[in-house]
């Protein structure tokens, strides 16, 4: 059947993440008139499915006697255009050899993520070497919101620092509220189910090349998100440049 031809493919080609509505519209932009029960059900009988598993770890250290700046953003993750608003944060992955840290930079207008950095250690130049590529990348105007939690990371003078250089204006979540951050919190739970949580990690290096493949060679220019009509983040931009 060429419907279920399609659908293994586009199962293939998302890394095995596509559950039902994003495959729907997948096969639609290729052309073919289907509606999602009809592909639920193909799905179903041919054991296409989504799988997911966790494994926890914190990240954030908030008890530090660094300068904790007030919440612009509060929980408005809605952005006109881009650079505009960004958000950042750190989450892990486990590997034989141990943790690997990831640190990224989405811009909130296409959730794209615009600057990312791995690293043994979970210390400051970790998410400074992300905030880094994420201005190099992007040039942003003075004003852009700049968005975390209030862990040391981010209230070091190092990284505070950056951000009065570029002109950023500072916002931070409140103390433990994970969904004052809950458009990057969104990634790492996509990536992890998409990526991390679907196979042991014999190394380091391994795992970082397939976050640079997931974020370079899916995420950002092929995966479709809900909240972009159904487009991937650089579709979404080239749409309203």
């Amino acid at each position: 059947m060429v419907v279920l031809a399609h659908i293994k493919e586009q199962s293939r080609l998302s890394l095995g993440s596509y559950g039902r509505p994003r495959m729907t519209e997948e096969l639609k932009e290729l052309g073919l008139n289907i509606g999602h029960r009809r592909v639920g059900r193909l799905m179903r009988e041919n054991g296409i499915r989504v799988e997911r598993s966790k494994k926890y770890k914190v990240t954030t250290d908030s008890n530090h006697a660094f300068n904790i700046a007030p919440n612009l953003l509060n929980r408005d993750f809605r952005a006109d255009h881009p650079n505009q608003k960004w958000a950042g944060d750190i989450s892990y992955v486990w590997t034989r050899e141990g943790w690997l840290y990831l640190a990224v930079i989405l811009d909130l207008h296409s959730r794209r993520v615009i600057g990312w950095a791995v690293s043994n250690r979970m210390k400051r130049d970790l998410a400074v070497r992300a905030l880094k590529m994420a201005v190099a990348l992007r040039q942003p105007s003075k004003g852009c919101i700049h968005h975390t939690d209030r862990g040391s990371q981010y209230c070091s003078h190092d990284y505070q620092k950056l951000l009065r250089q570029h002109g950023f204006q500072v916002s931070m979540s409140g103390k433990g509220n994970c969904y004052d951050n809950a458009a990057v919190e969104t990634f790492f739970k996509t990536i992890k189910a998409e990526l991390i949580w679907r196979q042991s990690w014999p190394t380091r290096r391994a795992a970082e090349m397939a976050i640079f493949n997931y974020i370079n060679g899916f995420y950002n220019p092929r995966r479709r998100h809900s909240a972009l009509g159904w487009k991937s983040p650089v579709a979404f931009e080239r749409k309203v440049a």
